[in-house]
């Protein structure tokens, strides 16, 4: 069994599935998106799915954590293989991700990191990276806790309404 589709003990010593994120989940990934961000964006998903679960998947990731005895989805990831965007070499890109806010603190989401850690590793990549909103201390720290650090660039944007 992959990696990628394993079973891992939680720190409360239940079970969880990693695996790839199927058809059937896709309303469990929307509902639990609105649940946290307080806005639907099932079309959003819809794209996600069309473009990270069926195209270029040896380089695109898409993963859910199931509880196996309940089916429940607990968490989700999903990230990308991208590369020579203003010189960088290839890189694992993480920029969805999220918890059930009821399953927190119970490892789900180191489980889900390491996945996809491993997918990049598979896929040739040596480094990860994401982008975290300043107010979004919850996912500052677990990605620190996990060994990100500020990296090499400067992210810089521009209201076009100004």
């Amino acid at each position: 069994m992959s990696a990628a589709e394993k079973t891992a003990d939680t720190p409360l010593g239940d079970k969880i599935d990693i695996r790839r994120v199927r058809a059937d989940d896709l309303s469990h990934v929307a509902a639990l998106d609105q649940r946290v961000t307080g806005q639907a964006k099932p079309d959003y998903w819809q794209d996600i799915f069309e473009r990270y679960a069926t195209r270029r998947v040896d380089q695109r990731f898409f993963m859910v954590a199931e509880s196996p005895e309940e089916k429940a989805l607990l968490g989700y990831i999903v990230g990308e293989v991208r590369g020579w965007e203003f010189g960088s070499e290839p890189c694992g890109w993480i920029f969805a991700f999220s918890v059930d806010p009821d399953a927190r603190e119970q490892g789900i989401g180191e489980h889900l990191f390491q996945a996809i850690t491993e997918a990049f590793k598979k896929a040739g990549v040596q480094t990860m990276r994401t982008m975290v909103p300043r107010q979004y201390q919850l996912h500052m720290a677990f990605f620190r806790s996990e060994g990100m650090v500020a990296g090499p660039y400067i992210q810089l944007e521009k209201n076009l309404d100004d």
